[in-house]
């Protein structure tokens, strides 16, 4: 499932001065792909100050239908509110907000509640268009003190970090927007005397571009990538701490991913982002710029997420969660070339890329990333393209042309390329193995091998609620689905099942989402909020039983899969580091250890990504990315959260660091780095 990380909080970041202005219509332009329109904002201000909004955006099959309606009070905040429609993946919208008698009452399908208003509080929807985020955003510039509480709970704040002269004469100003999730926005404005929202960029995604302008999205684009990584390399000089020359990590319980044991104490002398040698504890006499005591804590390799689609704000996630490698399985190419340098020039805080090509047919319903191709010739010149550039595997998607799916295979292989992706629309799992495919990503990808008819469109949201529908109802025990099993393993297929991030097909409004509840009381309020808002249309207790079954069954498929000898990898799709943990927690569930778990994430990954030479391992000679858990993640698989210490490429990182500064409240504390002794 492509999904940009937290599209809802980049979208809903837009600036508007209508507060202030007569009667007008603003039009916006939702682009995709280079300049594909992908949907609308139209923002209608009525004679009587009251506001409509229309929000429709569509990619990939799904994507969110809103209208909205407001009042506001004299401070630019709101005094009623009201979206309804549908979500990305089809969940009822219906939120409302007032102002009665100084009391602040909202209420939406996933929450209610009530507190006084007081500072001029302004409410942040959960379900609204860009334009709601718009208005809060306004009030916000009114105060004049920076800083705007939330309603319920949180606190916004804005700076200018960039200008922009447009065609000689239009004069754009670049905002950073931090307190609401875990990162900051980036938001265009107009710079002259009555400034408005004129811009909103999601690199290498999308541009919410007023109508008309459409073409000044590339020159906005480019400046705030630049806005964005110098703020990178801001964080990341203020949270990695280099280890320079050699240092001695005493004490540690090593996890051998290659047996799935954990072995004695031991000492681990490392330099240049390399592990030197390895010995029993006490034992190691080297001269050392510094030490780290691990006090028998158990230390593993660096762990893998495997299926991610990453973005500049994702590595402190990741590093704090331990992971440090991410398989990135679908990009805007230029975008993810400048990812992938700028963390191998140690611009930024990120895992290191292993980067699958993604290739994608052309339909109406295609996802606008990598190549978009509509013969063999076109895929066969992305695939050079990705050879060329060091990828090591293809991705192929939902709208690929069946009919050169076998050549297309073929010739990757030709050039040395795996191949894995989604099942192409009007095939099953078992034609793409016919195909020569090495891997299949999601769980629900593999389970329609059994449900799909000839004329399922796979492309739509029926890709979702077909499994969640039917997956109750399966047999596994039956003949052929012991022998498609039986065939995964046979020929290594591996099977990057995703399960944390389709936990959405049993959520329903109100409820906490499970796949991070072990977590919610650690994360921001407006994130903490936005975990029980449902994605997936569930009408009723009977519908949502059946879906709770359809769930609980593609983790015991997961469990079936690996005992029979299948590959699988430890991928998630989701938000980043939090997501890992439950899909390990839930390969747990599914039937293995704890220490085969970490071994999936490590070992399995490391393989499978062509990274085995260097890491996966904790071996001398190979890469010096290494985590320390302040608990024992092989007995508890729970004790992943309790990250006490990252390695990587030759720098440490405290995750207790990274988690205040991206508002979460640490899971254990620090161990140190501690320079030697003169």
């Amino acid at each position: 499932m492509l999904r940009p990380a937290f599209i809802g909080l980049l979208l809903a970041s837009a600036l508007s001065p209508l507060a202030a202005r007569a009667a007008e219509t603003l039009r916006y332009t939702v682009l995709v792909d280079g300049g594909k329109q992908a949907g609308h904002q139209v923002v209608q201000r009525a004679d009587d100050g009251s506001v409509h909004v229309e929000f429709v955006f569509k990619d990939n099959g799904r994507g969110p239908e809103l209208k909205e309606d407001y009042t506001l009070a004299a401070d630019g905040t709101f005094a009623t509110y009201a979206v309804k429609g549908t979500s990305t993946f089809g969940a009822p919208v219906d939120e409302s907000f007032r102002v009665e008698n100084g009391v602040a009452h909202w209420k939406s399908t996933s929450d209610e509640g009530e507190q006084p208003l007081s500072d001029g509080a302004a409410y942040w929807a959960l379900g609204g268009t860009p334009q709601s985020g718009a208005q809060v955003l306004s009030a916000l510039l009114a105060r004049g003190d920076n800083r705007l509480p939330l309603i319920p709970g949180g606190t916004l704040s804005a700076r200018a970090v960039a200008d922009v002269t447009l065609g000689g004469d239009r004069k754009v100003r670049l905002m950073r927007v931090t307190g609401v999730g875990f990162t900051p926005q980036f938001v265009w404005m107009t710079a002259d005397a009555q400034p408005r929202f004129y811009a909103l960029i999601v690199p290498g995604f999308l541009q919410l571009v007023e109508e008309g302008r459409e073409a000044d999205g590339a020159v906005l684009e480019a400046r705030q990538k630049q806005a964005e990584t110098d703020a990178l390399t801001e964080l990341r000089d203020t949270l990695a701490h280099p280890l320079r020359g050699a240092t001695l990590i005493r004490n540690a319980r090593v996890f051998d991913s290659e047996t799935a044991t954990v072995g004695p104490a031991s000492d681990l002398l490392i330099a240049n982002g390399r592990i030197v040698s390895i010995s029993g504890a006490g034992q190691e006499q080297a001269a050392v710029a510094q030490t780290i005591d691990a006090g028998g804590r158990v230390l593993t390799p660096g762990l893998f997420d495997m299926h991610g689609h990453i973005s500049a704000w994702q590595g402190g996630l990741h590093l704090a969660a331990g992971v440090t490698t991410v398989r990135d399985m679908g990009n805007d190419n230029a975008t993810l070339q400048q990812l992938i340098a700028d963390e191998r020039e140690g611009r930024v805080l990120s895992p290191s890329i292993v980067p699958a090509g993604f290739i994608e047919g052309e339909s109406p319903m295609s996802a606008r990333n990598g190549f978009v191709i509509s013969d063999l010739e076109g895929a066969k010149r992305a695939i050079d393209w990705y050879a060329s550039h060091g990828y090591p595997q293809i991705k192929i998607y939902n709208s690929f042309p069946k009919d050169i799916l076998r050549d297309t295979v073929a010739y990757a292989h030709s050039r040395d390329l795996r191949v894995s992706g989604h099942i192409p629309v009007y095939l099953r799992a078992q034609d793409a193995l016919d195909a020569g495919y090495d891997e299949i990503q999601h769980i629900n990808q593999v389970l329609l091998n059994f449900l799909v008819k000839d004329d399922t469109d796979t492309r739509t949201l029926e890709r979702f609620y077909l499994p969640a529908r039917e997956v109750a109802g399966m047999d596994f025990d039956a003949r052929p689905v012991q022998d498609f099993i039986g065939r995964l393993a046979r020929d290594q297929i591996a099977i990057d099942p995703t399960l944390a991030t389709f936990d959405f097909i049993r959520q329903r409004p109100g409820e906490l989402s499970e796949a991070y509840a072990a977590v919610a009381d650690h994360l921001p309020p407006d994130v903490r909020r936005g975990l029980k808002t449902a994605e997936f249309d569930i009408p009723d207790d009977a519908t949502a039983a059946r879906y709770r079954k359809s769930y609980d069954k593609m983790v015991e498929f997961v469990g079936r899969m690996y005992r029979a000898g299948v590959p699988i990898l430890a991928g998630t799709d989701a938000t980043p580091g939090f997501a890992l943990q439950r899909e390990l927690a839930l390969y747990v569930k599914a039937g293995m250890t704890p220490s085969q778990a970490l071994q999936v994430a490590t070992l399995n990954a490391a393989k499978y990504s062509r990274t085995l030479n260097d890491r996966g391992t904790v071996a001398v000679g190979k890469r010096a990315d290494l985590v320390l858990f302040d608990g024992d993640p092989t007995v508890d698989i729970g004790d992943l959260r309790r990250v006490a210490l990252v390695i990587k490429n030759g720098e440490a990182y405290y995750p207790a660091e990274i988690d205040r500064a991206l508002g979460i409240e640490p899971f254990a504390e620090p161990v140190r780095v501690v320079p030697a002794a003169p």
